[in-house]
């Protein structure tokens, strides 16, 4: 069993392995990381052969810790990303470069319309009808979007929505609202086959499926990182945040949606969402226009600029290829449409 895992801000884990008898054998660990001492990659080793194969993720580590020679120095490697890796090639793990992706990049579409594809793009992923998909969205219109389980009436001013012409629409996925315009924001979703972020927690899986993005920014000139649980930060500020859902139809798939901020009108913002006191004093800020620092300040560079770039370095990275959504597809996203993401039932499912 062979199993792969990129540390979050790391380096790339390689554990190679087989079982028998319900336990841990021939276990071999590599990787582009730098470790010293040169036993200590032998006491790894070690401290994995024999391991029951139920070992979670946490018991493994701490087999592993209590292994490891004084002194040791991990650079690009922790230990508990060698059991990640061991977990990944347990659960017979995918790696992005087994698939071929696909790209859509179409022309702007309407906020409740963008929710629906969602939907429909990652079951169709997950039963295979649809190779995994990076999809890059345009915006018709200016939104909010809520988390599944927000509050309507506690996240939305209802008159500041109004007063600037703000279309409120409730997503699939948890997590915090998010204020977009066209033109000021980047939204891209991956559907993905569960298969690619099996040994993953759910923690995990945000820091696995936000790595290239990391990378892109950084040929930027963006020194960003993932910041537990869904954010994408720099040293001046967050610049996106992620939500996922899971679709256990088919083989089952995984939605990881982003909406990085480009630019944005933080008077519009603050005057649409009501951001609570105790959500900017966890974030460490005073001010709401504070906690998100945009992409065109930090690169420079236009927003097509931006995304062509994002584009590039996924496509150099994993390979990737033209696509479109199907008319099939949007049939069934504008039914949805129709059916769920317009009715007031769904937008205020929690009040």
């Amino acid at each position: 069993m062979h199993g792969e895992y990129k540390v979050p801000g790391g380096k790339l884990v390689v554990v190679d392995l087989d079982t028998e008898g319900g336990v841990l054998r021939r276990v071999r660990v590599a990787g582009d990381f730098f470790l010293e001492p040169d036993d200590a990659l032998g006491a790894i080793d070690a401290a994995l052969e024999g391991a029951p194969a139920d070992t979670d993720a946490a018991g493994l580590t701490a087999r592993i810790d209590a292994a490891l020679p004084a002194g040791t120095t991990m650079l690009g490697l922790t230990t508990e990303g060698v059991a990640v890796a061991v977990r990944r090639a347990l659960a017979q793990a995918t790696e992005w470069r087994d698939y071929d992706w696909q790209l859509i990049h179409e022309a702007p579409q309407p906020p409740a319309l963008h929710m629906a594809l969602d939907e429909v793009i990652t079951a169709e992923v997950a039963t295979g009808r649809r190779p995994p998909t990076l999809r890059v969205w345009e915006w018709a219109a200016p939104a909010v979007i809520i988390g599944s389980f927000q509050s309507l009436r506690n996240e939305v001013d209802p008159e500041g929505a109004e007063r600037h012409g703000i279309t409120v629409v409730r997503r699939v996925s948890g997590g915090g609202a998010m204020f977009v315009e066209p033109g000021n924001t980047i939204t891209y979703s991956l559907s993905v086959p569960e298969a690619l972020v099996k040994g993953l927690s759910f923690a995990d899986s945000y820091a696995y499926l936000d790595d290239w993005v990391l990378g892109a920014l950084g040929d930027m000139g963006i020194n960003a990182w993932y910041q537990p649980l869904n954010d994408i930060a720099t040293d001046v500020g967050k610049i996106a945040g992620a939500a996922q859902k899971r679709v256990v139809e088919g083989q089952g798939a995984v939605l990881h949606h982003v909406t990085m901020a480009y630019d944005i009108d933080a008077e519009k913002m603050t005057d649409v969402l009501r951001i609570g006191r105790e959500k900017l004093s966890d974030k460490g800020t005073r001010s709401a226009k504070k906690r998100v620092d945009p992409l065109r300040r930090q690169t420079g560079l236009p927003r097509e600029t931006v995304i062509d770039r994002m584009i590039e370095s996924f496509g150099s990275r994993y390979g990737l290829t033209a696509g479109r959504v199907s008319a099939g597809e949007l049939a069934r996203a504008e039914e949805l449409v129709r059916t769920k993401f317009s009715r007031p039932e769904w937008l205020a499912r929690v009040p």
